[in-house]
């Protein structure tokens, strides 16, 4: 059983990466933010913390992302593994992490903030469906307009450059003291994720000593041509 972490600043392609290990090897994909948003969208208990929290203008605090990354892990359908995306995001989290689960490795996907920057500024979403797009790569087929449902394509409020600039600053500062780390205990590995998408999921095979994928399938390889088309997520 392999349990990973993923790390890297928004629009490094860390999202991308994740869901092509997981159809690859039958691991199962855990973003965090995915895990929120299911809990506002069915109105839990946990929700109404968070959206108590986030209208203070405070950040969600370690013990609650902790418990919802606990409920989610106990569900134990990840039979081959997982790839945890968005957590750890602080030293308490990464000490729960570690005392509960024995962590194979951590990925660390690393780009230059001009390119993150580009990309980020380049995102558009459906109103509708909420499916990403960047004008960079990935751009719908009628321009503003959604491939799938019809939708109009919106900036998200929070992708203006003044915005952007201050959620890389503020990674670097919280986690490249995590990153340092993780090499320590000499489980972290480097990948420049500034290359193409295919190339940047064989650098993490590697680096991580994966064996050809058992379970590649149509579903995979259909997965790696659509996404080479555009950009990481």
């Amino acid at each position: 059983m392999y349990k990973y972490i993923i790390m890297g600043i928004q629009g490094c392609g860390k999202g991308t990466q994740a869901r092509l290990l997981c159809e690859a090897y039958d691991f199962v994909h855990i973003s965090i933010g995915d895990q929120f948003r299911w809990h506002i969208a069915n109105h839990t208990k946990i929700a109404a913390k968070v959206n108590r929290i986030i209208s203070t203008g405070r950040m969600v605090d370690d013990d609650l992302v902790a418990k919802v990354v606990s409920e989610r892990l106990s569900w134990h359908d990840w039979n081959y593994g997982f790839v945890l995306d968005g957590f750890p995001r602080t030293f308490n989290q990464a000490e729960f992490l570690f005392e509960n689960f024995n962590i194979n490795g951590v990925i660390h996907m690393e780009a230059p903030d001009t390119i993150v920057l580009e990309r980020m500024m380049a995102r558009r979403v459906c109103s509708r469906c909420g499916l990403d797009y960047n004008l960079i790569g990935h751009r719908p087929k009628n321009e503003g307009v959604c491939d799938v449902c019809g939708g109009s394509l919106v900036t998200r409020s929070d992708d203006h450059e003044e915005a952007i600039n201050k959620r890389i600053a503020d990674y670097h500062a919280k986690t490249e003291p995590m990153l340092q780390f993780f090499r320590r205990l000499g489980i972290l590995v480097d990948i420049n994720a500034s290359q193409t998408i295919p190339k940047v999921h064989d650098d993490i095979k590697a680096a991580l000593g994966l064996p050809e994928p058992r379970f590649l399938n149509s579903l995979t390889l259909h997965s790696e041509r659509e996404l080479a088309k555009g950009l990481p997520s």
